[in-house]
């Protein structure tokens, strides 16, 4: 069996980025790490936007809804000031709340920051597609995602992408394969199937 297509949507969440002020650091940096974590060729769809809940809630519709994605990964907006909706934005569009996911963000990040009770990334399912709210900051993205490891190369604490596979699996997305350098994908052994590299 090849490699299925996945299809990912990327939408960075940032006044000022959208706007010109600087440099939009967060789909550069999911980009990269998708590019090193995941086997299968991945086609992305990608969205800078500003801080305005109904921009957010139409730009994950869209990316669910029309573009079809697998999975939606948001970056930014997601601390507890007047301006971060991402959250909101994202439970507003949701078919079901998967909670486990912002509870191991915040678990990984607080190893490093007593602030990190003070984010609020959620994920949800729309139809076929994971929708997940990252952090802001390439480190921390990285860091919740790849999970953490000891000098010698244990894991520590598990990323969140560990489990995205099987949850994609389970909404009837692509068979995702990962990696497992960089994050290894968890599945039941019932589940785990053998998947040839496309060329």
């Amino acid at each position: 069996m090849s490699l299925e297509y996945v299809k990912i949507g990327l939408i960075s969440v940032s006044d000022r980025a959208s706007t010109g002020v600087y440099e939009d650091k967060g789909i550069p940096a999911l980009q990269d790490w998708l590019a090193s974590a995941v086997e299968n060729p991945i086609t992305f769809a990608t969205r800078l936007i500003a801080d305005e809940q109904p921009t957010i809630e139409s730009a994950i519709i869209e990316l669910c809804d029309i573009e079809r994605c697998d999975l939606v990964l948001t970056t930014g907006g997601t601390g507890p000031a007047r301006r971060d909706v991402t959250p909101e934005a994202t439970l507003a569009i949701a078919h079901k709340v998967m909670p486990g996911f912002g509870e191991q963000m915040r678990q990984i990040s607080l190893n490093f920051v007593p602030t990190a009770i003070l984010s609020r990334q959620v994920a949800v399912i729309r139809g076929g597609a994971l929708v997940i709210n990252l952090p802001g900051q390439p480190k921390s993205i990285k860091e919740t995602l790849e999970g953490l490891r000891d000098a010698d190369g244990k894991s520590t604490a598990h990323g969140i992408f560990a489990a995205v596979p099987y949850c994609v699996d389970l909404i009837g997305g692509p068979y995702i394969e990962t990696v497992d350098a960089v994050c290894k994908a968890f599945r039941p052994k019932s589940a785990v199937r053998v998947c040839a590299q496309s060329s």
